[in-house]
């Protein structure tokens, strides 16, 4: 509220009386005292009107939204999203047909759930028109209105009611929003691969991600979302052993099959999709396993794969030796084969198949001496393959 760049955006966007209140995300994480990362702000002016108050103050904007009344304003490099007041006037899905207004009541109504219907003045005074506040304060994530209503205007909603029940939840989940889900799960089939990962990933990486993974499996939504999503108890220890969430791994450390659909419905990129099939299933890591054939099989496998199993390894053993293979895999160069393709020409061996043959096996050695024999050594065998 203070920093320098969000009082020059105040400034500019209530030159013309306009009351300009902070919104959502950020007064619900300001009232707990964790930091708001993105700071929205809500006005009846018409975006229009945003954007020239903004450019007369010095201000960058961006049209992001425009259409439905959203624009970027841009101050010190740190974005803001200005967004209209609107009520709905149909609802279909993600998208609304919306109209602007000036009642703020209206503008919160149309929001999941009540801890998100927060607005605070510049000075920092709060209005809540649907008990949001004493909802967070209680641990309690409930929807605006009916649930079911809620739901059917966008199954997103679904995924995001067990978020933030994750994050902020105190206790059992509110039954009405709960059963709600249950009776609507069959909805989340409806939406986009890009819409679930999205909301997905963001799920995982938070603090409870298995507890909200329970809530959907209780609820007959994770089978909806993720088939194969059966090892919550694996996630669960990958939360606690991990030093930071890395929401691709957690996914791989949920399933147990089905990696391959999965990849298909969320629309992995074909990075992440690859890097999901290399943990389902996992590869066989010995606790067991001596420097030497942890080289061999960094250098086989590739060090991210390496570490992403050695990670659900340990999720699912608690065997701490697995950490030797992480402190392998981090530090890990991949050593390069001293000879190569013209080096076999030069000897004799003509391009083709056999050429492909000869530098394998003379790999082969290379490897079983664990990386040791020099390019002297490597050419010898190769002299030899002629």
């Amino acid at each position: 509220m203070t920093a320098p760049e969000t009082r020059r955006v105040l400034a500019a966007l209530t030159r013309n009386g306009a009351v300009v209140r902070f919104a959502g995300g950020a007064v619900r994480d300001a009232l707990i005292e964790l930091e708001a990362t993105d700071v929205d702000l809500a006005t009846p002016d018409l975006p229009e009107t945003v954007m020239r108050l903004a450019a007369e103050a010095g201000l960058d904007t961006r049209p992001t939204g425009i259409d439905h009344g959203t624009v970027t304003v841009i101050a010190d490099r740190r974005s803001f999203e200005v967004t209209t007041l609107r009520r709905d006037v149909e609802t279909f899905g993600r998208h609304a047909r919306v109209a602007f207004t000036d009642d703020w009541r209206a503008d919160a109504a149309r929001r999941d759930f009540t801890i998100n219907a927060l607005y605070a003045d510049p000075d920092g005074r709060l209005h809540d028109y649907f008990g949001g506040a004493a909802d967070l304060e209680a641990g309690v994530v409930r929807f605006i209105g009916d649930a079911g209503q809620r739901i059917r205007e966008d199954a997103l909603r679904i995924l995001r009611f067990f978020r933030f029940h994750a994050r902020f939840g105190k206790g059992a989940p509110d039954a009405e929003s709960l059963a709600a889900c249950r009776t609507h799960a069959a909805l989340v089939e409806t939406l986009s691969g890009e819409r679930i990962r999205q909301e997905l990933l963001r799920l995982l990486v938070g603090p409870r991600p298995d507890y909200a993974v329970r809530l959907m499996r209780e609820a007959g939504v994770l089978e909806v979302v993720l088939p194969g999503a059966t090892e919550i108890d694996r996630l669960a220890r990958l939360v606690v052993f991990e030093p930071s969430p890395d929401p691709l791994r957690r996914l791989g450390a949920l399933l147990s099959e089905n990696a391959d659909q999965v990849a298909a419905r969320l629309r992995l990129s074909n990075a992440d999709a690859r890097r999901l099939l290399e943990m389902c299933p996992p590869l066989t890591l010995s606790p067991d396993a001596g420097e030497r054939e942890r080289r061999r099989l960094l250098y086989a496998y590739e060090a991210a794969r390496i570490s992403d199993n050695a990670w659900l390894a340990l999720a699912e053993t608690g065997d701490e030796r697995h950490r030797a293979w992480i402190a392998d895999a981090e530090r890990w160069q991949r050593p390069k084969l001293p000879v190569g393709g013209k080096d076999a020409q030069r000897l004799g061996i003509a391009p083709g198949p056999a050429l492909g043959d000869a530098l394998r096996r003379v790999e082969d050695a290379w490897i079983a001496s664990d990386f040791a024999l020099d390019r002297e050594a490597c050419l010898g065998l190769l002299a030899r393959e002629n």
